[in-house]
């Protein structure tokens, strides 16, 4: 069978064994009551039993009783149950073989199935076509095509035909969605994408490899090496419309393997693949070029203004001395002419005889200079700039193709005028040019003495233009980032469907008349307590309030119980734990290869790949210090079968497995969850996400932002900006969780905290808690006059806009159905929207449902302690899972050395599995040591392990020789747990 590359051995499983779990023997082997009637006519209860077995294994799987096939106890009793008889009578049915035949052959007509034979190949093959036509994923094909016969009341053939007919037409599938990709490719267009694999000594390698490893580090070099591939690819003229002719899927299973294949098996493939598989990678290079080039450009003009506004700062602080020289000055001329107004004196003969006329005098200038450089606006500063400028910008404009919403917009042919200025070489900026700008005060600036200044125009419009294209009210075409606003939403016609889904009354008058109430019940009791000094750690002094910080609620025991579990616990190599925990949760089943599917034949490889991104050793010191495997394995291992989805995969099946396992409980439910951004350096090339945020380090970095369980499962983590806002990416590890956690409440710091995440978080059923600094800052916020409430006046901002949430309604629903829907992420969403400046109202609208929330929340934090506590305690699962990363993670002195995205990204991922499978593991040692204090009398409460975390490390051996065939050669049985003497020893 494995001749056919089909299927696993787990997926045949899956497919093929009769079921046991009570759902499924529910589900498929409940006898309908004419069935027990026709089975109980039978003689002898042997009879009845086994009629009733072929009957029920004929409908499903759909084999009928194959010979030898043992029938699973399970099933023997759900069935004996219903007809009332032993199920145990089944071992004398059928000792007569041609009893069962004539059985089966009687249960066949019943049902009006028929046998297949050799002329059902081609139907078989035609429907494993159909399924491949959209998956290339062997369970997927093999499931379609067994719904298809049974369909057609087929009886299902031998295991091996199966296999047989859904290879053939995963082949066939794959040939056709070739030729569909090929079969508008002209002659010339076929031989550039032969030449592709064709070594250019002109570049040194393939244009292929060139091509793919482009430069990500913003600088105006690396913007004009992206555009020359851009052009490159541009040149083949491929139209992407050419995807639509296959499934998606397919197409993206196309452009993955393109994206890793060397030349080398790219050549080696045929004709037709070979093609096909450049044809997609190119038209998906295309799209990946355009995202990358406009990433940069916006990198590129934000630092321009970034350096200015540093600039600024310093200049200013450079003249501290001679602010205080002037400011002391000034003091002097104040007290002079005060002494001569109280003594009516002549005010400049005292003048000048306490401070000098001619002192004053000579300070004009600098008092001058000194206020123009407090009141420079960073465009002129930036403007200093504008040679860098033109490095990379003409070239930026001239490679896209901008397009707006809005007619004749002024920003589009503002662009058209520095495009015929760029081609003319020379030319000034037209006194009647477009001058609308990202703020309103360059206009000023930038005509002066009634003629445009270039410098100074073309800075405000570039700048001007990386606005427009961050919130979508410019965009681009074949892009996948800067794409219209709303074509990440819902077609209008699809939100009905999700939106009643939403937890919340769709009629936007309802829904406030609901609020509304709610907050007024609620401002009213706050401000009653508040007077009445009923709050607990909470008064309001001087028109603020101040909230006593809570103390710690660890009970003492808890940490001796803490050392007591510790010494128990197995010492452990890095390389048994992983093992051992593949074995025991089936993790290392996601690890697929891209073409085929199937899982790797060396689980050692993928368990030391995963590892080498974990410690961030990297590939080659990792294979170097492996056993049994070498960095050829390693890094194809790497290469085609760690992806995104396959380290998602993973990671959900530990996560899972974790969530399920009964000691996990004693943490929570797994409905609650908290993130954070942990601060991981990198080299100092700023590539992928790297910047410089001072208040981690005056080194470039980035953030590792991960979402924790209740029950410490570390369920997500991404690569953001270090200089970002992580509010963006909170609802994204919600809604794109994957795994079986149904989390309800999340807390995050203050830092990941905006009213657009309340409000969206509201209107998708979570209940958003962060940790609230600062309430002085954040201002409450009422519907209606705020004399209202005459004791919270203090504390009450401006009043809520209702009127923009009833003008934006449908669009704020289809905001949320969108998400709900999972059509786009809710970090895209929530960026557009914080920059998207035509469609505010929109933006508006939701950041007040947000105000809303956002003040009912925060009245619950001052009324309850305990909500302040379970934040407090939730926080402080992801600071614990953070001191476990940075024990992984020590390699190159925990920095990141990879400079693309990609490559990060995939040490944020396996550093994230390595950390579940270690709280995995210590889950499992924990109760086993938890059961053996137990044993010697010790009363060990779930109240106090509540507080012992499953994230200890001391030991687990993290670094050293990695011994995976030693790891793989050990019984899948548990470790001991540490002795009396070996504890003593340890302690000596």
């Amino acid at each position: 069978m494995a001749q056919y590359n089909l299927l696993t051995d787990e997926e045949r499983r899956i497919l093929f064994d009769i079921p046991t779990d009570h759902a499924a023997l529910i589900r498929h082997y409940t006898l309908t009551p004419d069935e027990i009637e026709f089975v109980l006519a039978r003689r002898g209860d042997r009879n009845r039993l086994g009629v009733a077995v072929q009957l029920c294994l004929l409908r499903y799987p759909g084999f009928g009783l194959r010979d030898n096939e043992p029938v699973p106890d399970e099933l023997l009793s759900y069935l004996a149950r219903q007809l009332v008889v032993p199920p145990e009578v089944y071992r004398d049915y059928g000792r007569r073989r041609p009893t069962r035949i004539e059985h089966a052959q009687e249960m066949a007509r019943r049902l009006r199935l028929r046998s297949s034979g050799r002329s059902d190949m081609p139907l078989m093959v035609d429907i494993a076509a159909a399924a491949a036509w959209s998956s290339d994923r062997g369970i997927e094909i093999a499931d379609v095509l067994m719904n298809g016969l049974r369909e057609r009341k087929i009886i299902l053939p031998a295991v091996s035909t199966l296999e047989r007919a859904g290879a053939t037409g995963r082949a066939r599938a794959r040939r056709l969605t070739a030729d569909a990709l090929l079969a508008s490719l002209t002659t010339d267009q076929l031989a550039q994408i032969d030449d592709l694999l064709v070594n250019d000594p002109a570049l040194g390698r393939t244009p292929l490899a060139w091509l793919r490893k482009f430069p990500e580090a913003p600088s105006a070099g690396n913007l004009t090496d992206i555009l020359a591939r851009l052009d490159r690819v541009r040149e083949i003229g491929l139209e992407p419309r050419l995807a639509d002719a296959i499934h998606k899927s397919r197409f993206r299973q196309f452009v993955r393997e393109g994206a890793v294949a060397p030349a080398s098996l790219l050549s080696a493939y045929g004709a037709r693949r070979r093609r096909a598989t450049l044809v997609a990678q190119m038209i998906d290079l295309e799209t990946h070029l355009s995202d990358a080039a406009i990433e940069m450009y916006d990198k590129l003009v934000g630092m321009m203004f970034t350096r200015a506004k540093r600039l600024k700062e310093r200049q200013y602080q450079s003249t501290t001395r001679d602010v205080g020289r002037l400011m002391r000055l000034f003091h002097q001329t104040l007290v002079a002419l005060q002494g001569a107004r109280d003594q009516d004196l002549d005010a400049f003969s005292v003048l000048d005889d306490e401070v000098g006329w001619w002192t004053l005098v000579r300070a004009q200038p600098e008092v001058a200079a000194l206020a123009d450089m407090a009141q420079q606006d960073p465009l002129v500063t930036a403007t200093e700039k504008y040679m860098t400028l033109r490095r990379y910008a003409p070239a930026f404009i001239e490679a896209f193709t901008f397009k707006s919403a809005t007619a004749r917009d002024p920003v589009l042919s503002a662009i058209e005028i520095l495009r015929e200025l760029n081609r003319k070489g020379r030319g000034e900026i037209p006194e009647t040019a477009p001058m609308s700008f990202s703020q309103k005060k360059w206009k000023a600036l930038v005509v002066q003495g009634g003629k445009v200044d270039r410098r100074r125009y073309e800075v405000a419009i570039c700048a001007t233009l990386r606005d427009r294209l961050r919130s979508g009210d410019i965009w681009i075409d074949g892009t996948r980032n800067y794409q219209r606003f709303d074509r990440y939403l819902l077609p209008r016609s699809a939100v009905p469907e999700h939106a009643a889904k939403l937890p919340l009354n769709l009629d936007v008058h309802h829904y406030l008349q609901e609020r509304t109430q709610l907050l007024d019940w609620r401002l009213r009791r706050f401000e009653r307590k508040l007077k009445r000094g009923q709050l607990e750690h909470v008064d309001l002094r001087g028109g603020r309030l101040h909230v006593t910080p809570l103390t710690a609620i660890t009970p003492p025991q808890a940490d001796s119980l803490d050392r007591m579990i510790d010494d128990l616990m197995p010492r452990v190599r890095v390389t048994e734990l992983l093992t051992e925990v593949a074995r025991r949760t089936g993790f290392l089943a996601a690890f697929t290869d891209l073409r085929t599917g199937r899982p790797h034949d060396n689980p050692n490889a993928v368990l030391a790949a995963i590892l080498a991104d974990a410690t961030n050793l990297g590939l080659e010191r990792m294979a170097n210090a492996s056993q049994g495997v070498s960095y050829a394995q390693l890094a194809w291992t790497h290469d085609w079968y760690l992806r995104e989805d396959t380290y998602g995969a993973a990671l959900a099946t530990i996560i899972d497995a974790h969530h399920t396992h009964p000691f996990a409980d004693i943490w929570g439910k797994g409905a609650t969850s908290s993130s954070d951004g942990q601060f991981v350096r990198t080299g100092r090339g700023r590539g992928g996400h790297a910047a410089v945020n001072a208040k981690y380090s005056i080194d470039p970095g980035v953030r590792f932002y991960t979402h924790v369980s209740d029950q410490h499962g570390s369920y997500r983590s991404i690569v953001i900006s270090s200089t970002g806002s992580e509010a963006p990416y909170v609802l994204d590890g919600l809604m794109l969780l994957g795994t079986s956690l149904e989390i309800t409440e999340h807390y995050t710091d203050t830092g990941g905290a905006s009213d657009h995440v309340f409000g969206l978080s509201h209107m998708l059923g979570f209940r958003f808690v962060p940790w609230l600094r600062d309430l002085v800052e954040r201002k409450l916020a009422s519907v209606g006059s705020v004399s209202r409430y005459p004791g919270l006046k203090d504390l009450l901002g401006k009043p809520i806009r209702t009127d923009a949430i009833v003008e934006c309604w449908d669009d704020v629903i289809r905001t949320a159905a969108s998400l709900e829907a999972r059509t786009v992420a809710p970090s895209v969403l929530l960026k557009k929207l914080a920059a998207y400046r035509r469609q505010n109202r929109l933006d508006l609208a939701i950041q007040e449902i947000g105000r809303i929330e956002r003040t009912l929340f925060t009245l619950d934090w001052l009324e309850d302690p305990d909500l302040r506590r379970h934040c407090r305690a939730g926080l402080n699962k992801g600071e614990a899972r953070h001191f476990l990363a940075q024990a992984i993670y020590t390699q190159r002195q925990g920095r990141i050395s990879d400079r693309t995205l990609l490559n990060q990204s995939f040490r944020a991922s396996g550093l994230n599995l390595v950390i579940a499978a270690i709280v995995y593991w210590n889950t499992v040692y924990m109760e086993r040591a938890v059961q053996h204090l137990r044993s010697t009398g010790l009363d060990v409460h779930h109240r106090l392990l509540a507080h012992v975390a499953p994230l200890g490390w001391s030991h687990i051996s993290l670094t050293g020789d990695y011994l995976w065939e030693q790891a793989a050669q050990r019984p899948l049985d548990y470790h001991p747990l540490r002795s009396h003497d070996e504890r003593l020893y340890a302690a000596k």
